[in-house]
């Protein structure tokens, strides 16, 4: 049905029934249906509009994905198109559709160097699941069936599913459901930031990543190489903070894995798809994963796909195991959904939003961000590569400690974001950004000017002007 025109009163209307009928992720019901949403009614370019009439920035892409911007015309008729030629057929009985045929055809060439093969699935946690279903398929194969331990880091997000959220390494999100399973174990994130707190000492960025891969190489011995299956990794670690390893850290972590015949997985839901100036992370870092997950800016989040490709060997063993794969989804790989993602590619090369990101306007990006909070008395640390972005927040920037009560200034500070028209996310007191690559010069100066302002006004509420 069209949407009716927004006025305070349609707005306290949607608020009740968002109330009575809506269980919102990763949220207290009970106190945000007293405080009431925000409704969120169009959008353009990096632009979102609320149902009052306030026009806000959108610092995150939506949740890091909407790469090429809101309302692209060109995305919306790849669907409708869609829409009115194959609006759904399924990958089952022998069967397959040129939309989906096309897409994975288009990520084998712009993916690392042996990734041929594709499984599509509907988000990211979605694909991590089943990606730790295909590296248990693989040792299976190969004779190994007591490889089944997954790794992966404290600060880790992989999803929400059993299995994606007990790779997880954000803790909250484990007892109300009884989580982690068994076979998942931990290691230490890359957090050179927080390295002093976590009593590693006042160490250097090269020496504590050097440090911290050897923390994966002592847990697989602990555990035996032998009932290692995976390790499972981001990038840079989004929503845990936005963590950047060391340069020192991934070329030892990938020796430790081929040591060990353990498979690295990559999760690129986030940084996939141009966001650190390369296609994925795993070029940023110059990392050859046995399998890779991906999302988010595949359709920039405007139909739901997500994809997981396979390296040369776990793609040979696979395809040709000469048995029944008895795994896939109703929606893998639907046909709208890889329409829209296919023109969505077909944008961002076109646009040349990757080399764009990775030498101008990320570039411009990290330096400005830099320059306006590089003696800031509440920011310890901005960190960031391409079009992602940390400011850490802290009481006392060269011992790098944190506040006593983490998350309190951060939502704070992210409630001053949102009341200035800015949608920055807080992690912990940690404040991040990750804008559309399309994102403009002049935007860019606004997003800091606002993100600037909501940090002063933290700053001076919190004693620290």
């Amino acid at each position: 049905m069209p949407i009716p025109s927004s006025t305070h009163n349609q707005t306290k209307h949607w608020r009740a029934l968002d109330a009575a009928h809506h269980i919102h992720p990763f949220s207290d019901t009970a106190a945000l249906n007293k405080e009431g949403v925000r409704v969120i009614t169009r959008a353009d370019g990096v632009y979102l509009w609320d149902s009052e009439g306030n026009k806000i920035l959108d610092g995150m892409s939506g949740l890091w994905c909407v790469q090429i911007g809101y309302g692209n015309k060109e995305l919306a008729e790849a669907g409708y198109e869609a829409l009115k030629t194959l609006p759904y057929y399924n990958h089952f009985f022998k069967t397959s559709n040129p939309y989906t045929i096309e897409l994975a055809t288009k990520l084998a060439s712009v993916l690392p160097s042996g990734h041929e093969r594709v499984l599509f699935a509907n988000s990211g946690s979605e694909a991590n699941d089943s990606a730790l279903k295909l590296i248990r398929y693989y040792w299976n194969l190969k004779g190994r069936p007591e490889k089944k331990i997954h790794l992966s880091r404290d600060y880790a997000y992989h999803g929400v599913t059993m299995a994606a959220a007990s790779l997880s390494g954000l803790t909250p999100m484990h007892p109300q459901f009884d989580l982690p399973l068994a076979g998942f174990e931990k290691v230490p994130g890359p957090y050179w930031f927080g390295a002093q707190a976590a009593g590693y000492g006042d160490i250097a960025p090269d020496e504590f990543g050097e440090l911290i891969a050897k923390k994966l190489e002592e847990k697989i011995l602990q555990l035996g190489p032998g009932r290692v299956a995976s390790f499972s990794a981001e990038p840079v670690q989004g929503a845990g903070g936005l963590i950047f390893p060391p340069r020192s850290y991934w070329p030892l972590v990938e020796k430790i894995c081929a040591k060990y015949d353990v498979l690295l997985h990559l999760d690129e839901v986030i940084t996939g798809f141009g966001r650190l100036g390369e296609w994925f992370g795993a070029q940023a870092y110059n990392l050859s994963p046995d399998i890779m997950t991906m999302a988010k800016g595949l359709s920039s989040g405007y139909q739901p796909i997500s994809a997981i490709s396979l390296g040369a060997r776990m793609g040979e063993a696979i395809a040709n195991a000469n048995e029944e794969l008895v795994h896939g989804y109703t929606y893998s790989g639907h046909p709208v959904a890889s329409a829209v993602a296919l023109k969505n590619l077909e944008i961002i090369e076109r646009e040349g939003l990757v080399k764009r990101t990775g030498s101008e306007i990320g570039p411009l990006f990290q330096r400005r961000m830099r320059e306006t909070f590089a003696d800031h008395p509440l920011v310890g640390e901005v960190r960031g590569r391409g079009l992602l972005c940390a400011v850490e927040l802290v009481p006392d920037r060269p011992k790098r400690s944190f506040f006593p009560e983490p998350g309190n200034v951060g939502t704070h500070c992210r409630n001053y974001c949102f009341d200035g028209g800015l949608i920055m996310r807080a992690i912990r007191d940690t404040m991040v950004c990750a804008p559309p690559l399309t994102i403009s010069e002049s935007e860019i100066e606004e997003l800091i000017a606002k993100a600037k302002d909501a940090i002063d006004r933290t700053a001076k509420d919190f004693g620290r002007m």
